[in-house]
């Protein structure tokens, strides 16, 4: 399996309503380092998974709508909570859209570092639903 991963950031707001994130449930800011992998099976007719320019074009694209904004307000995350875990789905599955129609590629995984020591991921097979989330602090 071969790999490109491609890195930006997006500075958002958001809050956590809920008692489990303490001081989280009020109104806040983040800074997200993001990263978006994508994995091939083999590579294209140019021995890449894919141009780094094309795929942090992608990443740039997908951010953008998030920039600055805050998630509480966004209509993408209505009725939820907006954890690192569900920004990351959120990147993930709309990377996913604009890579569905490249044969060799398995999948695209979008990792946001909320600080150096956690961060969350979640994969989304292509052709596939979301494979999961993972958290690590």
């Amino acid at each position: 399996m071969f790999s490109l991963t491609v890195r930006d950031h997006a500075m958002i707001a958001h809050s956590l309503p809920r008692e489990a994130f303490g001081p989280a449930q009020k109104l806040h800011g983040a800074t997200f380092v993001v990263e978006l992998t994508v994995r091939a099976e083999t590579l294209d007719e140019n021995s890449t998974v894919m141009d780094i320019g094309e795929a942090s074009k992608i990443l740039a694209d997908v951010l953008d709508p998030l920039r600055y904004r805050n998630l509480d307000d966004h209509p993408d995350f209505d009725g939820q909570l907006t954890t690192t875990e569900v920004i990351a789905q959120h990147v993930a599955g709309a990377a996913a859209e604009r890579l569905r129609d490249r044969d060799h590629l398995a999948a695209v995984e979008a990792t946001l570092r909320e600080h150096p020591d956690a961060w969350a991921s979640c994969t989304v097979e292509l052709g596939g639903r979301p494979k999961g989330r993972r958290r690590r602090s």
